[in-house]
C-alpha cells in the first residue's frame, strides 16, 4: 500500500501494525459491562488465533462525544480502566482505549497497550502530546472534517514529542448532513506519511446524529467496505462488535454481531493476502 517506507508499530509480542499480517482491532464501542467485554474478547480472541490474525481488544471507558447529553457514557476512568485491566489479564490480549483529556493519558497508559485519539480531537495538540509522552503507541483517528494528507500534522506532533509509534485510522469523511463517505484513496495517502494505516469499517458506516438523539448506521455496508480496504492492503481493520448490537448502549446501528465477524474476517484475510502478494 503506497511506496513510502513505513515503520512498523509493535504494541505487544506478535502484534505489529505494518507487519506481515493485518491487525484486527475489535470490541464493543463502550465498556458497558465486564460480561459484555469478556464475551467479545474471548470469542474474538479465539477466532483471530484460529485465523492467524493478531488481535487487539478495544472498548471506551468514556464516550465523551455522544450526540445527546442524556446518552450513556460508560463506566468512567477508574472503573473503566479496572474493567479493561481485567480483560487484558484474563485473555492475554493487548487492549486499546480512547482518551479525551490530557490528564487521562498517563492513567490509561498504565493499563492499556494503545492510546487512541478520537477523530473529533485529532488536532488537539495538548492531547496528542500527552499521549505521545507516555511512550505508548498512539492510534489517531482521522477527523471527519480533514483531508487525509492533513493528518501529517498530527503525526508530526506525536513524533516531535519523541514517540515514533504512530498509527492512523480512517473512519469516513463528512458528506452532507448525517452522512459519511469513504474515499479509499485516503488509505494510500495516509500510508504515504510513513505510518501504518487502519480502516475503521463500522464507524465509516455511521450516520452522525441521524436518529435525532443518537447516531444511526448502515451495518449492511461494513463487509463491502472492509473487503475494499483489504484489497488495498491496509495494516489493520477496526470493528465495533457486540453480543446484541441492536441493544448496545453506544453505536448500536453500526456495530456487528459476534457471529458475523468470522465470515467477514476469513474473506478479509484471503483478499488481503492476494493484495500483499501483488
Amino acid at each position: 500500500m503506497g511506496t513510502t517506507p513505513r515503520k512498523s508499530v509493535v504494541c505487544a509480542p506478535g502484534v505489529a501494525f505494518g507487519g506481515p499480517r493485518p491487525v484486527i482491532i475489535a470490541g464493543p464501542c463502550m465498556a458497558e459491562s465486564l460480561e459484555v467485554c469478556r464475551r467479545v474478547a474471548g470469542d474474538l480472541g479465539a477466532l483471530c488465533a484460529d485465523l492467524g490474525l493478531p488481535y487487539v481488544f478495544k472498548a471506551s471507558f468514556d464516550k465523551a462525544n455522544r450526540t445527546s447529553a442524556g446518552s450513556p457514557r460508560g463506566p468512567g476512568l477508574d472503573d473503566g480502566l479496572r474493567l479493561l485491566a481485567a480483560v487484558r489479564e484474563e485473555f492475554g490480549v493487548p487492549v486499546l482505549t480512547d482518551i479525551h483529556l490530557p490528564e487521562q493519558a498517563r492513567p490509561a497508559a498504565a493499563v492499556v497497550d494503545i492510546l487512541q485519539i478520537p477523530a473529533f480531537l485529532c488536532r488537539q495538540t495538548d492531547l496528542l502530546l500527552a499521549a505521545a509522552e507516555t511512550g505508548k503507541p498512539v492510534n489517531i483517528k482521522k477527523g471527519q472534517f480533514l483531508a487525509p494528507e492533513d493528518m501529517r500534522h498530527a503525526v508530526h506532533k506525536v513524533r516531535g514529542a519523541g514517540n515514533p509509534h504512530v498509527i492512523l485510522t480512517e473512519r469516513g469523511t463528512t458528506f452532507g448532513y448525517h452522512n459519511l463517505v469513504v474515499d479509499m484513496r485516503s488509505l494510500v495517502i495516509m500510508a504515504g506519511l510513513g505510518v501504518p494505516v487502519v480502516f475503521d469499517a463500522t464507524h465509516s458506516v455511521q450516520l452522525p446524529g441521524g436518529l435525532g438523539q443518537a447516531s444511526g448506521g448502515q451495518r449492511q455496508y461494513v463487509a463491502p467496505l472492509a473487503r475494499a480496504a483489504a484489497a488495498i492492503g491496509v495494516d489493520g481493520l477496526f470493528l465495533e462488535v457486540h453480543p446484541d448490537p441492536d441493544h448496545a448502549l453506544s453505536d448500536a446501528a453500526n456495530s456487528l454481531p459476534i457471529e458475523a465477524v468470522g465470515p467477514l474476517l476469513r474473506l478479509f484475510r484471503s483478499i488481503h493476502e492476494l493484495a500483499r502478494e501483488s
